[in-house]
């Protein structure tokens, strides 16, 4: 195998604030776009099966887990779902938090996983409501915190702005 010295290596950039490694309870949003298509994800931190929160950053992870035996990669199984091929995306992440700390106790951690999932599932309606196409599931039985959620309205509304009230008229 030759490689051409003529070829340049393409090169990639990331750049983040430390606070987002911070394990806990975060809300997230994905924007992800592939050809002239525009995918929203709403996601959150705080595991379902034990205590754990952790931190988006680590999320990033597991979400683009691409290997058969993955666990936690809804967005690449979403993506794949659409015929979507998930190298030939560009990314983009909103993460909102840590709205809460990491729980010690599943006694402890339920109450606040349930609340951070009301808040998931009514981003989730809002954005989709504000003209986006979200991809995914978000259930939630919990009533949202009324409080809480105007604070994730303000977190997101400039990044995502309505496109409802921008699209020309037909």
């Amino acid at each position: 195998m030759s490689t051409n010295d003529s070829q340049k290596l393409l090169t990639y950039s990331m750049r983040f604030e430390g606070s987002v490694l911070s394990r806990g309870f975060w809300l997230y949003v994905w924007r992800i776009t592939y050809s002239n298509d525009q995918y929203i994800y709403v996601g959150r931190t705080g595991d379902s099966s034990s205590a754990n929160a952790a931190s988006p950053f680590h999320r990033i992870g597991q979400h683009l887990d691409f290997r058969s035996s993955a666990k936690g990669n809804s967005l690449s199984r979403q993506l794949r779902a659409l015929g979507i091929d998930p190298v030939l995306c560009s990314y983009e992440m909103l993460a909102i938090g840590p709205i809460f700390p990491e729980q010690k106790t599943m006694d402890r951690h339920r109450p606040v996983r349930d609340r951070v999932a009301a808040l998931e599932k009514h981003l989730a309606i809002f954005l989709r409501q504000r003209g986006y196409q979200i991809i995914g599931t978000h259930a939630a039985s919990t009533e949202v915190d009324p409080e809480l959620w105007r604070r994730v309205v303000t977190a997101v509304s400039e990044k995502f702005p309505n496109l409802t009230l921008t699209q020309p008229l037909a």
